[in-house]
């Protein structure tokens, strides 16, 4: 064999092997795309336009867990068909709520060198209206019934509430002058009737009453407590023990909330109950696993909260009053709101 036989030889040869394995690539992102677009075993999803006022109807909002070239954007399905196909909005938000046409959506701000997080208000066309840096990792978000006010609570350290090494801050804004209380932890606080101060005090998980008046979970001492707060006189008011992320009803009656049980693992805490804001009696809804989640009334008498999933988190469902049973709602989803 010549020298011009064997570099032919050796040219074919490279050919030969480049082409191998460029299709082997070509086949395995063939394959990936494939899967991302089949998801199989998940909910079918697709681009379209959402708006956060419901025009056919009640419908869940949330966001969307499955894999595929629409993860972590806000989904729309009809109320009444959770597990039916998905309108994938191209929003894309860690933390999610909305009501009254107004939404918070939590982002993720990707730098060459670290995350940045934003609280972003959007309008019924989730459009941009305004933004605030959030000062770490997003957790809890809700607007409240009229739309003009939202909060946000985010780790500054720490990234789960089952141990004591974290702190969190809470945040509310008015969306009709964009002004801020950006750490409640600044407002007066009222314990068992009298003035407190500590320097341990944490705050998290609102939940709106009205445009004045809500609800949130205060740390203090190794306790917790729910705590009423009022907007205009920036005060904070102990009303019952070991409540966390507390979430009210549409009638403003009942508060649902995570609720720490003796004797359950220390990283695994929580049952999911409703207190009776009136008589404050407690009761324990048949959910009987971990709750580590800010749960939502999709009406005066049905929970709706996620629990982790094959895709990262499923949304569940409970009654309210203690009967019947847990059921799975929908999967592959987080941060619900309902619209409508």
């Amino acid at each position: 064999m010549n020298r011009t036989t064997r570099l032919l030889v050796l040219l074919v040869a490279v050919l030969v092997l480049g082409g191998i394995g460029t299709g082997a690539v070509l086949h395995a992102a063939d394959r990936s795309g494939k899967k991302d677009q089949e998801q199989p075993g998940g909910p079918p999803v697709r681009a379209g336009k959402v708006s956060l006022q419901a025009s056919q109807g009640r419908e869940l909002v949330f966001r969307n867990m499955a894999w595929g070239p629409h993860r972590d954007e806000l989904a729309t399905v009809p109320a009444g068909q959770p597990d039916g196909p998905r309108t994938a909005s191209g929003v894309k938000c860690l933390r999610f709520h909305a009501a009254s046409g107004t939404g918070i959506c939590l982002q993720a701000v990707h730098g060459a060198l670290e995350d940045t997080y934003r609280a972003v208000v959007l309008d019924a066309n989730l459009h941009e209206l305004h933004s605030y840096p959030a000062v770490g990792i997003p957790t809890r978000s809700r607007v409240s019934p009229s739309g003009h006010h939202v909060a946000w609570t985010v780790f500054v350290s720490g990234d789960s509430y089952s141990g004591t090494d974290f702190s969190t801050r809470t945040a509310i804004a008015d969306t009709r002058s964009w002004a801020v209380d950006d750490n409640l932890e600044t407002y007066a606080v009222i314990k068992d009737g009298h003035p407190y101060q500590a320097h341990d005090t944490n705050i998290w998980g609102v939940t709106f009453a009205d445009d004045n008046r809500f609800y949130a979970t205060l740390a203090t001492g190794g306790h917790t407590y729910l705590v009423q707060g009022d907007i205009a006189a920036r005060t904070l008011t102990t009303l019952h023990e070991n409540v966390e992320c507390p979430s009210l009803s549409p009638d403003g009656t009942r508060i649902a909330y995570k609720k720490r049980v003796p004797g359950l693992p220390a990283d695994a805490p929580w049952r999911l109950y409703v207190l009776d804001l009136r008589t404050m009696t407690e009761t324990a809804t048949a959910e009987q696993r971990d709750i580590d989640d800010q749960a939502l009334w999709s009406d005066t008498s049905t929970l709706v909260y996620a629990l982790p999933g094959d895709y990262g988190a499923d949304l569940w469902t409970v009654p309210a009053e203690g009967s019947g049973a847990a059921r799975k709602l929908t999967g592959a989803a987080v941060a619900p709101a309902y619209l409508g």
